[in-house]
């Protein structure tokens, strides 16, 4: 978890004067929502820069995993372990969020807990599992499966009520970007596409109404500090700039498991 250092930077100038303050946000939580590889962090972090609001970001399972289930790996976890590895990171996230009672800017939500795991039981526990292979460890493991799809509903529900009362306002970043390959996110394109619909249809049933955020970072920048109606404390493209390198050195560098 980062927060931003407070500095004295040049103001952007064509912002309109009537703006709200800053301290405006300090009472309000925001989410930065979006499936995998949507540049969630990144913006998040350059929001936080250019309003002073604190970020707060969840564990990647990664970095649960060794502490949670030692000497595994993600691909080797069963799915009671994949739950549990979920349901960690839940806990993680809404532990850090509690730290911040004046508001704070989220990496995420408590729906990515539950979108990670639920958009695994159409594709598979990883990228490049095959369908057949999918279907052959359900039904080897059939009733290890039945309970895990019985849990993953329930966590559901805490999921989607801890996001309904706990956020103010959701800014979501859809499916622009290619898909990067990375190794740090094991997942694919397919996934990627499948969890954008179903996290959009979760926002449909639980009554949000998410401000869509379209653009490259800097547009997107923008976008969301006109909705919020506030002047930047810093220039926006160095906030960008910024927010990348402390993405790069902080999250991007955390080691993969041996497999």
């Amino acid at each position: 978890m980062w927060e931003p250092i407070e500095e004295n930077f040049k103001l952007r100038t064509n912002y309109h004067k009537k703006r709200m303050p800053i301290t405006y946000l300090k009472m309000k939580k925001i989410v930065i929502s979006g499936t995998y590889c949507t540049g969630k962090t990144t913006l998040s972090l350059a929001l936080s820069l250019a309003t002073g609001v604190p970020v707060t970001h969840a564990l990647t399972m990664r970095e649960i995993l060794p502490n949670l289930f030692p000497g595994k790996t993600l691909r080797a976890c069963s799915y009671a372990e994949l739950l549990c590895l979920g349901m960690r990171r839940f806990a993680e996230r809404i532990h850090a969020e509690a730290k911040f009672t004046d508001g704070f800017i989220s990496d995420g939500c408590t729906l990515q807990e539950w979108l990670y795991g639920s958009t695994r039981l159409y594709t598979g526990a990883y990228p490049d599992e095959y369908p057949w292979q999918m279907k052959l460890k359900q039904l080897l493991h059939y009733r290890q499966y039945r309970n895990f799809v019985v849990q993953l509903h329930q966590f559901e529900g805490m999921a989607k009520a801890y996001a309904t009362s706990h956020y103010d306002t959701f800014f979501h970043l859809p499916v622009e970007f290619d898909f990067v390959a990375d190794g740090h996110r094991p997942t694919s394109e397919r996934f990627r596409q499948l969890s954008e619909i179903r996290l959009l249809t979760a926002y449909k049933e639980m009554g949000l109404h998410p401000e869509i955020i379209s653009g490259n970072p800097l547009a997107r920048l923008e976008k969301i500090l006109n909705h919020l109606n506030v002047s930047p404390i810093i220039d926006l493209e160095e906030a960008i700039d910024r927010a990348a390198k402390i993405r790069k050195a902080q999250f991007d560098a955390i080691k993969l498991e041996q497999s």
